[in-house]
């Protein structure tokens, strides 16, 4: 671009489900390209108004313009609110001097596409879910490119469009323990199992309902505590304000005389070790031999691209996305799939110690998982948006 500096405006916020893919395309971007002028473009309420200023990129925002799903106030203001926020996001990519544009998804990128297509700026979309959101449909038929997690994700692309399944781009920390274990996995599991404080010799259960848990999980591992611990480690992730009734209920399974020697309260003490969240969950997974979990678009992704076994218990509720996030990966043999109905401690004693036992069969399920995850999603998607720049 004859030594013109490539401005690239990404777009997206709400969750962190939008904004760490974004931050890790952010990141990649500078490294291919360090002297690319790299800003967000974010809601002025979402979770990217603490998470982007934290990573060092310069962020606008502007006001979400949720799409109208019933005739409401809400709806006969939705004309008025689109128009102006796009007249906005017009002024700021304007400002940017913004030579590409690339948006995750959310409310806040919807009204961004439409300025882009209307100011002929190039524009990148990247979609993690099995199940596209309202704001990349609308866009899809806009965009330049598609990057997506999944191969059918219902988005139907303009014409000359180019769609590429590229993988979710992973979180900084999760990249590094994906190269970590494909360099030396024994060397990681034990340096990790050392900073935990479980035995890096012993088969380890991992246990998360995300940062809420989900009580479904807990009441059916926790119950079934007995029959795992003559298997293998637990570390319990419980979810904000379930420990303690996770702890009532390894009580029951075990007896208070084995309970004594368990590590309730903290990480870092006996074989079944419950808290309620865990800051450095990375190591917990270079040690987990299986996990049994929700299956939420990122930690499928996560899960999949470090090749770990898994039991996906998709949340009840909504169209039922999370079973369509875990459904490709279980296909590939990476993983199985329970229905949250059928997740209880009875389900738990008659499969999961016998899984544990076939370590042929865990580690087949692994390999699978490994060959269907990506962990060059944040590289190639920076690419992709470098070149529509230039």
């Amino acid at each position: 671009m004859s030594g013109k500096r490539v401005h690239v405006v990404l777009a997206g916020g709400g969750t962190a489900g939008h904004v760490n893919p974004l931050l890790s395309v952010a990141n990649a971007i500078r490294e291919a390209d360090p002297d690319a002028v790299v800003t967000v473009l974010g809601g002025n309420t979402g979770l990217e108004n603490e998470l982007v200023p934290a990573a060092g990129f310069e962020m606008d925002t502007i006001d979400k313009v949720p799409f109208p799903r019933s005739l409401n106030g809400a709806a006969f203001a939705f004309p008025y609110r689109w128009v102006r926020e796009v007249r906005r996001v017009k002024g700021i990519l304007a400002r940017r001097e913004a030579d590409v544009v690339c948006g995750f998804g959310g409310y806040v990128s919807a009204p961004v596409y439409r300025a882009a297509k209307k100011m002929g700026i190039p524009l990148a979309i990247h979609e993690q879910n099995a199940r596209a959101g309202m704001a990349n449909k609308l866009g899809a038929s806009w965009a330049d490119f598609i990057g997506t997690v999944y191969e059918d994700t219902g988005l139907k692309p303009g014409k000359g469009t180019r769609m590429e399944r590229v993988g979710l781009p992973l979180r900084p920390a999760i990249a590094r323990l994906a190269r970590m274990l494909e360099d030396n996995p024994q060397l990681a599991r034990v340096e990790a199992a050392s900073a935990l404080g479980v035995d890096p010799t012993r088969p380890l259960v991992l246990v998360t309902g995300g940062s809420l848990g989900a009580q479904s999980l807990n009441e059916a591992v926790a119950g079934s505590a007995a029959e795992l611990l003559a298997h293998a480690q637990v570390v319990h992730l419980t979810g904000r304000g379930k420990l303690d009734e996770v702890r009532r209920l390894v009580t029951a399974s075990v007896g208070a005389d084995a309970l004594n020697g368990l590590g309730l309260d903290t990480v870092g003490h006996g074989d079944y070790h419950a808290v309620e969240y865990l800051e450095r969950i990375d190591r917990a997974f270079v040690c987990a031999d299986l996990i049994i979990c929700r299956s939420g678009a990122g930690s499928v992704s996560e899960i999949a691209a470090l090749g770990l076994p898994a039991v996906y218990v998709p949340l009840p509720i909504g169209n039922g996305e999370q079973r369509f996030n875990a459904q490709p990966v279980v296909d590939a043999k990476g993983g199985i799939m329970v229905a949250d109905a059928d997740l209880t401690s009875d389900w738990v004693r008659s499969h999961v110690p016998g899984l544990l036992a076939d370590r042929a069969a865990l580690k087949a399920m692994g390999k699978a998982a490994w060959g269907y995850g990506i962990r060059d999603a944040a590289q190639v998607m920076a690419e992709r948006v470098l070149a529509l720049a230039r």
